[in-house]
Order: C-alpha cells, then structure tokens, then sequence
C-alpha cells in the first residue's frame, strides 16, 4: 500500500505560522505513530507548500557570521530572521520561492534520511527537465544545483534543510522560481562564499508561471516518493 499523504497549499504565510503548524503536524505524525504501530492502520502523512514573506532562517549547526547584516538593515529589507531546528546553515525564504514541507514518516516509504533527501532533489531535477534546464546533484552538499562541473559558474537552485527525530520529518525545501535574488546578497548562502545562487526566472529570461510550477512539482513529488494524496 503507498504511503496516505494529504496536500495543503498554505499560499502566502508568515513563517512563523508555518513554522508553528509543521510543529503541530509533526507531533501529531509522531505521537501516532508511537501510539498505533500496526501495518494496516499506519498514520497520515503531509507535504505543505507555501511562499513567505522576506526571512532568513538559520539552521542549528549554521554559522552566524555567514549573516552579513545588522537588525537595523533587516528591517530595512523588511525581512525577519529566525535560528531554527533543522540542519543545514542559513538560506533566504521570500516571495516568488516555493517553500515545501513534507511531515513524512520515513518508514512508510522505507526510506533513510540521506534517501529522502535524494528523493527530494530529484523531485526538483525532475520540474527542472520540464522547462529543459539540467539540474544536478552536488556530492557532500544537499540542494539541486546547476554546472557543477565549472566552479565558476556552480549555482544552487534549490535549498534543502530538514529535521528528523524517529523517522519523521519536517522543514523541507525552497525551490527559487521568481525569487528576488537580492536578497541572497546578504548572506553566505547555506554556508557557501564560493558560490552562487539562481532562480527558474534567471535562467530562463522571464517570469514563470508559480502555480503551474507547484503543479509539476507536486505530480514529480508524488511519482518519485511512489505516494498517494488523499482528502
């Protein structure tokens, strides 16, 4: 049987909120799995999209001086920051970006966390082909990036950050499509000084459709993961 996963389109939201919710999913995800082990009667799962207002988010084994800006200046921005509990170092969440979190339980796919991330990536490479852009796996780096092969030119497209406790998951990905890319200048992206950051809008030369996009992704989501969305 495929793992049950229900879909929400949170659509614009602080992420504060979304963070709050993906909370309140994942101990549900956790506190039903602990409760009811049983095959057959095996607990709900979720993937959440959303698109947030300016923030910077900063991952529990981040680096804070790989945050180039003071408060005053964030406000400036009209952005926000915020040190959470996912892996990874700091990234820029913001409009024209899809946000994606998937609250999954890790068994019902027979995944381990190094897997799913993979999964996730190739989701994103996936959506990429569409729109004939290669993205690429980076070795020892998680995200979907492009020529990888020229130092020079090496660009992510695609953030990945998650948290895991008893095989389940939250937080997930920012996938850049019309993303303000600005605002990456005010960080070392994910850690990184050597290189750059991209968005669907810049390689192609125009705006892209953001909710056909979802539509891609989520059809790719669905086919990669081998899942079910339900009501």
């Amino acid at each position: 049987m495929k793992a049950q996963v229900q879909f929400e389109d949170l659509g614009k939201t602080d992420y504060k909120e979304a963070w709050d919710y993906q909370e309140k999913l994942f101990n549900t995800l956790l506190k039903e799995k602990r409760m009811n082990g049983q095959p057959e009667n095996k607990p709900l799962n979720y993937l959440l999209f959303c698109e947030h207002p300016h923030v910077y988010t900063l991952g529990k084994s981040g680096q804070e001086n790989n945050f180039l800006i003071n408060e005053d200046f964030l406000k400036k921005i009209n952005a926000t920051y915020y040190k959470i509990n996912r892996g990874g170092d700091i990234t820029y969440h913001g409009p024209g970006q899809i946000v994606g979190y998937p609250i999954f339980d890790l068994e019902q796919f027979n995944l381990q966390v190094k897997r799913y991330i993979y999964h996730l990536e190739e989701a994103v490479i996936e959506t990429l082909k569409s729109y004939g852009i290669e993205g690429q796996h980076l070795e020892k780096s998680s995200g979907v990036w492009l020529d990888i092969d020229n130092p020079e030119k090496s660009r992510k497209i695609c953030a990945i950050g998650v948290r895991a406790s008893h095989f389940v998951t939250m937080h997930g990905f920012a996938f850049n499509i019309n993303t303000d890319l600005n605002y990456f200048n005010y960080i070392n992206p994910c850690g990184f000084t050597d290189k750059g950051v991209t968005s669907l809008e810049k390689e192609l030369g125009k705006k892209v459709n953001l909710e056909e996009a979802k539509g891609i992704l989520k059809s790719n989501l669905m086919k990669i993961f081998d899942m079910e969305f339900v009501e």
